[in-house]
C-alpha cells in the first residue's frame, strides 16, 4: 500500500499557500536545498521523520495525524476536529459515542 503522506503533504502545502521552497525555508532548511528536499517528500522518495512531520504540520496548521491517515473522509474529519474548541470536542465526542452505541443496539435487535 502506498503511503498517504506525500499527497497529503502536497495538498496541505498548497492549501496553506506555500511553494515547496517557501515551506522548506520556513522549516529552517537552506534556501538552495529547501525546494528539492520538499519535492522528495512530496514524491515519496524520502519520508520525513516524525519530528520533522510535526514541524511541517504545525507550519501548515493541520494535525500531524492528517498526514498518516489512510482514509480521505477520516483525514477530513481530523482537520475539522483540529478547528473545534476543547469544550465543543467533549460534547461532539459524547454525541458520537451515543450515536454509535444506539446504532449498534439497533443492529443487535
Amino acid at each position: 500500500m502506498e503511503s498517504p503522506t506525500p499527497l497529503r503533504l502536497k495538498e496541505a502545502r498548497k492549501a496553506a499557500g506555500y511553494t515547496q521552497q517557501q515551506l522548506g525555508i520556513a522549516l529552517g532548511m537552506e534556501p538552495n536545498t529547501a525546494s528539492a528536499r520538499m519535492n522528495q517528500y512530496e514524491k515519496g522518495k524520502h519520508a520525513p521523520d516524525f519530528t520533522t512531520m510535526k514541524r511541517i504540520a504545525d507550519e501548515l496548521g493541520v494535525p500531524v495525524a492528517y498526514f498518516y491517515c489512510e482514509e480521505d473522509d477520516l483525514a477530513e474529519l481530523i482537520c475539522a476536529w483540529n478547528n473545534v474548541e476543547q469544550a465543543e470536542r467533549v460534547k461532539l465526542l459524547d454525541v458520537f459515542k451515543r450515536s454509535v452505541l444506539e446504532s449498534k443496539s439497533e443492529k443487535d435487535k
